[in-house]
């Protein structure tokens, strides 16, 4: 199983991972392969000292901790270049830092606002640049997702996730992977809160195995039958001036026990953290049976590490 996870992942190399659209299927499901060996300890890889480079425009938790935990895992180590503690936050360009950093790191990890300005710096940097998170997308949070999906029901194909929020980047990276592992994707979401049209058409256009893209503004339609019902708070990092607006706006939204009762029996609820208990989704559903949440936040770490593997070439 091993070599045939590698044979697959080999075609990484090198390559950067800006998107959730950025993989084949075949490249996407072997991830989450390699990403099951690693977590069970079936697979070991030591990159030997190869340096990773964090530039978080953002904060960070779970995004920065996992990335750095998984370089130590992999033998290599982190090097955070927080841009308030670099010429970044003097102004030095951009096309200018991605050509210096490329000769002392072998992988950079890029959390930003803008996916175009990722997008510059996959353009001007000579080692891999991976996205960990823009306004537009949150491709590694995806992977984890559906590793937890497939560890707690088996065979993605035909599953069902609902994911009851804001039609925001980790929608659109959901509806992207999602559409690649043939899972069927509900974005349930209100009026003039849904994801970018164009991602949506982008993901209809990538959906193997007769996979299922769907916008619907009813939560309740939105979980029926669901194998996994996932929410987000409503208002991401640099919305929070519009706070008070989305609480009226996605009220009846809330992922409670009343809506998790008309997804599948069996349903796992997944949360992409911080949460906001109350609002986006009640304490009871978050600390309840169905929570896999604290399982999902760990699986971060277990494919940001077969991403670096794949993209560093340690296969």
């Amino acid at each position: 199983m091993a070599s045939g996870v590698a044979a697959v992942l080999t075609s990484l190399g090198q390559r950067d991972y800006l998107s959730s659209a950025d993989c084949s299927a075949d490249e996407t499901q072997g991830l989450l392969d390699l990403a099951r060996q690693l977590k069970s300890g079936a697979r070991r890889i030591d990159l030997g000292n190869r340096v990773l480079g964090l530039i978080f425009s953002k904060a960070s938790t779970r995004t920065r901790v996992s990335f750095q935990v998984a370089m130590a895992r992999l033998g290599g180590q982190t090097v955070d270049l927080n841009p308030s503690v670099t010429q970044l936050g003097r102004g030095e360009p951009l096309q200018d830092t991605a050509r210096v950093l490329s000769r002392y790191c072998d992988v950079l990890a890029v959390r930003t606002f803008s996916q175009q300005e990722i997008v510059d710096y996959a353009h001007w940097a000579t080692v891999p640049v991976l996205n960990a998170l823009t306004d537009l997308e949150h491709p590694c949070q995806a992977l984890a997702d559906f590793l937890t999906m497939q560890e707690e029901h088996g065979d993605l194909v035909g599953q069902t996730l609902a994911y009851i929020g804001d039609g925001n980047n980790v929608a659109h990276s959901l509806m992207l992977c999602g559409a690649l592992l043939g899972v069927n994707v509900r974005i349930g979401c209100p009026d003039g809160f849904e994801p970018l049209p164009g991602v949506l058409d982008q993901a209809r256009n990538l959906a193997q195995h007769g996979a299922k893209i769907d916008v619907l503004t009813d939560p309740g339609m939105a979980v029926a039958g669901a194998q996994a019902v996932y929410t987000d708070v409503w208002a991401s990092m640099g919305q929070e001036q519009e706070q008070a607006e989305r609480e009226q706006a996605f009220a009846g939204f809330c992922v409670d026990q009343a809506l998790m009762d008309q997804a599948a029996t069996g349903a796992i609820v997944l949360h992409c953290l911080p949460a906001h208990r109350g609002e986006e989704i009640s304490a009871e559903v978050m600390e309840g049976p169905a929570s896999r949440i604290f399982d999902q936040a760990e699986n971060r770490l277990h494919v940001q590490q077969a991403l670096l593997a794949a993209v560093m070439g340690g296969l």
